[in-house]
Parts: structure tokens; sequence; C-alpha cells
């Protein structure tokens, strides 16, 4: 399998890059994003890239490929509602629109959250934009895509988070945090669990396209 990997630096990204390496089955990584990660491995290829708009020059590089995990993501915390979107739905939208055009045999993963409002009317911002984000990847002519809702996520393997104070947050909360994946799967995954639940579901499919933690810790 041949994986494209968006946001491989981000929390969530570091471990779904982990387990792709770690896979048998995966024969080659290429993650894409504006800085590079720092690893070195057989697997791996990089690309940077600046305009998350336009990958018209870069399009040659993005073709046959069998899944791609967007891992991209920001807190909607002192945004408006018109950058969020921006950085979430319309970031988003175009490299799957591209990727669908490309690859129509893909199966593309995107991590979304666990409250995400599929009605697109709900009150809370992030989640309408989520939501609407979830509705239109849904539409594009891939194999299949699946949305990731997770609620909790523990980091795992020395993985960090680049939010200072999310870091600081896992940091003190890491032993309750693994007495909750184990006694509550349906509000806490890992890391780890995100990276090899995309790499089964990108292999055999799920029974339907939204996932919970519960289901990603399932597969």
């Amino acid at each position: 399998m041949k994986v494209i990997l968006f946001g491989a630096t981000g929390m969530v990204g570091q471990g779904v890059l982990r387990e792709c390496l770690r896979d048998p089955q995966v024969e080659h990584v290429l993650a894409i994003g504006r800085s590079v990660t720092g690893q070195r491995h057989a697997k791996l290829a990089e690309l940077q890239h600046d305009n998350f708009l336009d990958y018209t020059g870069v399009e040659s590089k993005l073709t046959g490929f069998d899944a791609c995990f967007f891992c991209l993501g920001v807190t909607s915390v002192g945004l408006t509602e018109e950058r969020y979107r921006h950085l979430t739905y319309d970031i988003t939208m175009a490299a799957a629109t591209v990727l669908a055009k490309l690859n129509p045999q893909m199966v593309f993963v995107y991590v979304t959250g666990a409250g995400t409002d599929s009605s697109e009317q709900g009150r809370v911002m992030w989640a309408r934009v989520k939501g609407k984000t979830e509705n239109d990847l849904l539409k594009l002519p891939f194999k299949a895509a699946y949305m990731f809702r997770p609620a909790g996520i523990q980091p795992l393997h020395g993985i960090r988070s680049k939010t200072a104070w999310y870091q600081a947050f896992y940091a003190l909360a890491a032993p309750l945090l693994t007495v909750l994946n184990k006694i509550a799967p349906r509000y806490m995954t890992t890391t780890e669990q995100m990276g090899r639940g995309m790499i089964a579901v990108a292999r055999r499919g799920y029974a339907k396209p939204v996932l919970e933690s519960e289901d990603i810790n399932r597969l």
C-alpha cells in the first residue's frame, strides 16, 4: 500500500507516520507539509509544499497512491469562523479534490473530532465547519472515505503535541489517560491506535463511514 500523509509533524500525524513506517504492508509514504519531519527511512519521501490550495505544479508526484491520511488540523480557539473555515474546510477540500481526480481508487481518511455536527446547523462553530467538511468529503469520487472522530487522544512513544499547553496537559495527565484508555474506550484512544486504525480501514474498509473512538479502537 502506498500512502500520502498530511500533517506528519502534528501529534496525530506523528503517530500515523510511525505506524505506517512500522507496517510491512505499507511500502511507501509521501509526507506533505510546510516543514519536513526530520526523519530518515527507506519508505519515507517528503514533499515540502507551501500553498495548500494549489497543487498544480506537483500533481505528477501525487499519482499512484492507495490511501491518504489527512491529519492536518488547528484549534478553533481565538479564530473567527471565516478563518477557521479556511484552515479547515478550504485546505482539506483543495487537497481531497485533487487526489480524487488523480487517484479514483484511493481511500481517504480524515481526522475530525468527537462532537462534529453533521447537520451543519448547530450552535458550535468548529463542529459546523467540521461537519460540512465531512459531508463534502463523502461526496467526492474516492473508492471510499472515512471520518475519524476521536474524543481524547493519548500520545505514545515519545510523541509530543506542537501546542505547548496541550503538551503540558498530556504530560501531567499521562497516568490518568492510560487508565481512561483501558476503561473508557468510547472516549479515549491513542496515537498508536489512530495509526493502526487508519491502515486497517484503508486495507479492508469498515461498516460505516464515520468512526468514533470506540470504532477506531476496535479496528
